[in-house]
């Protein structure tokens, strides 16, 4: 069959390494297999099946340095997860049986004990038998803070069956950024990343919630998933009718051919991997200092590393060599570097790597500030929403501009009052909130004015300075005015900790720890977020397209007001169905068009009068290497995918949702009302963005330029001991 287009040059410069017991690894698998019941008569696999999948190669090339016996336990794990995966097609996809496949899925946590002295249950068929054997005999030689994030990425690799399974006969193409957050799950590179730690070294409990820690995970799964789908789309896309593939999602979205939008893919995937090493080599290391790892620990954290890239070109070599897989053509682009040939060596082409990967990962670090773009572009922004003001506007005005004199934000140099009326910020509250109280309204006016604050003052005091330290000091002592229990907040050194002491008491004076927690960590997300656009700032580089795109739910405070949002509908929304797939994607969605409107009214702002390179259309300017319209252009389209995918998650996946948790009546209708604030969170935000001054080219001629503070920060200085 003729291919569908032609494998283009990857980027991997660590050649494959094959395990030296890959055969040990293929036989105790086989016999494991058997044991538990998943060949012959499981009605899923026989012998021939699990010969012809080959896992024990599979896991001897993504994981080439541990021994025999962790060779074979990984190897099982493997068997198990394709097994499981297969199981879950004949028994409850095919049949569309929601319920039965939901009670399965239910059941498999209880064999996953973070205790084992926890009994857990008879297994029922050879998927609980499997995973009841395989936790038994991994999770002794890891820690509790391992298992519970094993366990965790189990447990969403298994329930994204359910959204396949809600999915299946839609017939519905993902937009990109929909695609990435749930080819993570559904793929499984986050589970195979634990699996990394089990055969190298285990990532130290304090850092594994890091951004650094999270972005090496994130962009190895990108890359595992995406280099799979270049070479399974003949297969998957031409042979099985799926629509689940990267290929085919770029090729929809931007109407272009299979082989650009192949080439689209392995550019996507090189970013991830240039981002992947910008992770590891930056920081990392920093991380490191901030946390004062151990060196023990470091070491830790560098073998993981390394084991991830094993794994990536572990992954690639495996495809070369399986027959499951569109591969002709694909070492092609050169010779290797002298002296290395035969096994393992097909991605080890240095010639062609010098020749493009430089030049791709330069092009970053090249973006001259302060160029004139002007005027602003504004397209037509679909919004089926209707706007509604709150009527306490005008006071929230009033109170505002009190609030703002008394926490001394006009007087540090960086806002005055000019620039609080051009922002007009109870404007955007009073569309995000429009039935909201009077108090209530002024309370939001001033977080969106905290917040905003603070966006503003990072880039302008501490960048200008190049002053990552001070910023640093800065975010921690933002964190410690929040305090979760009854500790004293420390006593306010500027007007950023003044306006958060005071914001933090009267929010949470009646909330719950665990509220206060959750707040607590939208907040602190957000002032985060600002020390990595300081990063990229001190480096003049533009992020890669999917890393902004994620981050920027964190700069724009979507969490925090988003988090505020949630508080009003009080316990009638439990817990687990916030944090499911659905809901998670109908709040992304709508956190995305909210950032990408930003970025399309913010434009001219940011690139020509502030110097800035946070904003979507640069990020797709400087990948695409295409000009301002065209970049506007993908941006706008993206935001109007990303609105449609809030309908469709409302429309179709929401009722699902609240079936599956049987939800009560009022949870049902605090849902629908979540979901009407959410609708409200747009609409008020695109008028905010329409109506102010903030974003018009005649207020930022006359006052953007040179407005710098005339004071250094009020940081306090570390002793010396």
């Amino acid at each position: 069959m003729t291919q569908p287009f032609e494998l283009p040059h990857f980027y991997l410069p660590h050649p494959a390494r094959l395990n030296p017991h890959v055969d040990e690894a293929r036989a105790h698998s086989t016999a494991w297999a058997r044991e538990m019941g998943m060949l012959e008569g499981s009605g899923v696999w026989d012998r021939a099946d699990l010969d012809a999948h080959d896992y024990g190669l599979l896991c001897a090339y993504t994981h080439p340095d541990c021994d025999g016996p962790a060779l074979s336990l990984i190897t099982d794990w493997y068997v198990w997860v394709f097994f499981f995966d297969d199981h879950f097609l004949e028994r409850y996809k095919r049949s569309q049986d929601r319920a039965a496949g939901k009670a399965h899925l239910d059941r498999l946590p209880l064999f996953m004990p973070t205790d084992l002295a926890t009994p857990v249950p008879e297994p029922r068929n050879p998927v609980e038998a499997g995973l009841a054997d395989l936790w038994a005999r991994t999770v002794p030689a890891m820690s509790e803070d391992w298992r519970r994030r094993f366990a965790v990425a189990t447990e969403h690799l298994l329930n994204e069956s359910m959204w396949e399974l809600s999915n299946i006969n839609e017939g519905r193409i993902a937009n990109p950024v929909e695609y990435i957050e749930m080819r993570r799950k559904v793929g499984g590179a986050p589970w195979s990343a634990g699996l990394v730690e089990y055969a190298t070294a285990e990532v130290p409990a304090r850092i594994a919630g890091s951004r650094p820690l999270r972005v090496l995970m994130e962009t190895f799964s990108d890359a595992v998933h995406l280099r799979n789908d270049l070479f399974s789309y003949q297969r998957e896309v031409e042979e099985e009718g799926e629509n689940s593939n990267g290929v085919l999602v770029l090729e929809t979205f931007f109407g272009c051919s299979t082989q650009e939008a192949a080439d689209t893919v392995n550019d996507v995937l090189t970013s991830r991997l240039h981002q992947f090493e910008h992770t590891a080599f930056t920081e990392v290391p920093a991380l490191a200092l901030e946390k004062g790892l151990r060196p023990d620990e470091v070491a830790a954290v560098a073998a993981y590393t390394k084991g991830l890239q094993d794994w990536q070109s572990g992954g690639h070599e495996w495809h070369l060599r399986s027959s499951r897989y569109m591969n002709e053509n694909a070492a092609r682009g050169g010779a290797p570097w002298p002296g290395c040939a035969g096994l393992g060596t097909s991605a080890a082409d240095v010639r062609a790597l010098l020749a493009t990967a430089g030049a791709e990962r330069m092009r970053s670090y090249t973006h001259v500030p302060y160029r004139k773009v002007g005027p602003a572009r504004i397209p037509d922004i679909r919004m089926p929403f209707p706007l509604r003001l709150s009527p306490h506007l005008d006071h929230s005005r009033r109170t505002l501009t009190d609030w703002v004199a008394r926490m001394g934000i006009l007087a540090e140099g960086v806002w005055d009052a000019d620039k609080l009326r051009a922002y007009d910020l109870p404007l955007c509250a009073a569309g995000l909130d429009p039935d909201a109280t009077a108090e209530a309204l002024d309370l939001s006016s001033q977080w969106l004015a905290w917040g905003t604050y603070g966006d503003d003052y990072y880039p302008l005091v501490y960048g200008h300075r190049r002053d990552l330290a001070a910023a640093r000091l800065t975010t921690a002592r933002l964190s410690d005015c929040m305090p979760v229990d009854a500790t004293e907040p420390p006593v306010p050194l500027n007007a950023m900790e003044r306006g958060l002491t005071d914001l933090w008491a009267r929010t949470t004076a009646d909330m719950t720890p665990e509220a206060r927690r959750s707040l607590k960590a939208a907040v602190d997300a957000m002032t985060e977020s600002w020390l990595w656009e300081l990063s990229n700032q001190l480096q003049n580089r533009v992020p890669d397209p999917v890393d902004y795109l994620e981050m920027r739910r964190a700069t724009f405070g979507s969490d925090l007001t988003l988090s505020l949002c949630r508080l009003g509908h009080g316990p009638g929304i439990p817990p687990e169905v916030y944090a499911s797939g659905p809901v998670r994607s109908l709040e992304n969605a709508a956190m995305d068009f909210a950032c990408l409107l930003n970025d399309v009214f913010s434009y001219q702002k940011e690139i020509e009068f502030e110097g800035e390179i946070h904003n979507a259309i640069l990020v797709v300017q400087n990948f695409f290497g295409c000009d301002y319209p065209t970049g506007l252009g993908i941006v706008h389209d993206l935001m109007s995918r990303r609105m449609r995918q809030f309908e469709h998650v409302v429309a179709h996946e929401l009722p699902l949702l609240c079936d599956d948790f049987q939800l009560s009546k009022e949870a049902r209708a605090a849902m629908g009302t979540y979901v009407a604030d959410l609708r409200n969170w747009m609409s008020g935000i695109l008028n905010w963005h329409r109506q102010v001054d903030r974003y018009k080219e005649a207020w930022l001629s006359r006052r953007a330029h040179g407005f710098l503070p005339d004071r250094p920060p009020a940081v306090p200085v570390p002793a010396l001991g």
